[in-house]
């Protein structure tokens, strides 16, 4: 285990990774569901092996080892995926304090994660909700008009409701 001490840290290195996680919340935000959950799954299955060879020799091994069934159950829940980023941000700070950083270019990079990833946790134990409002989506069996700019089903409300389609009262 290298013996070094940690780098520094300047404001960018607070304010850098929690801007960077806005932004990611937000372009996370456009993906539809449930694809957005599924990358996400993905996503942080890929970030646990992102320190395979952090300086920590055969250690690093126990986090994949931990890691791996979380997200794997992520695929179905976004707690899981949350939990995932939080034991992936536990695992950054060693990192930062003892071991490699995540980008060898840039010695506070495992500092960032930590915030990161801790940051994106939250919205994803929130259930990863859109900060987006997107415009309700026409279903499968509308097809627009191109003549008319608008769809079938929209056209057909608007001739049922010009029709008077009631049934005559029965009397008895």
């Amino acid at each position: 285990m290298p013996a070094s001490t940690p780098p520094t840290l300047l404001a960018m290195d607070y304010f850098g990774p929690a801007i960077s996680a806005v932004l990611f919340v937000l372009i996370m935000s456009f993906v539809p569901e449930p694809a957005r959950r599924s990358f996400n799954a993905i996503f942080a299955a890929g970030a646990v092996g992102a320190y395979l060879n952090g300086g920590f020799g055969a250690w690093e091994l126990v986090y994949p080892a931990l890691a791996t069934p979380i997200v794997y159950r992520g695929l179905q829940s976004y707690r899981y995926i949350g939990v995932a980023w939080l034991m992936h941000a536990v695992w950054d700070l060693p990192h930062h304090l003892w071991g490699n950083p995540i980008w060898p270019f840039m010695r506070t990079s495992s500092f960032g994660c930590v915030i990161f990833d801790a940051l994106i946790a939250i919205w994803f134990l929130a259930g990863a909700p859109s900060l987006i409002p997107r415009r309700p989506q026409p279903s499968s069996h509308c097809v627009e008009q191109p003549m008319r700019g608008e769809h079938d089903c929209v056209a057909a409300a608007k001739t049922a409701a010009s029709l008077d389609l009631r049934q005559p009262a029965i009397d008895k």
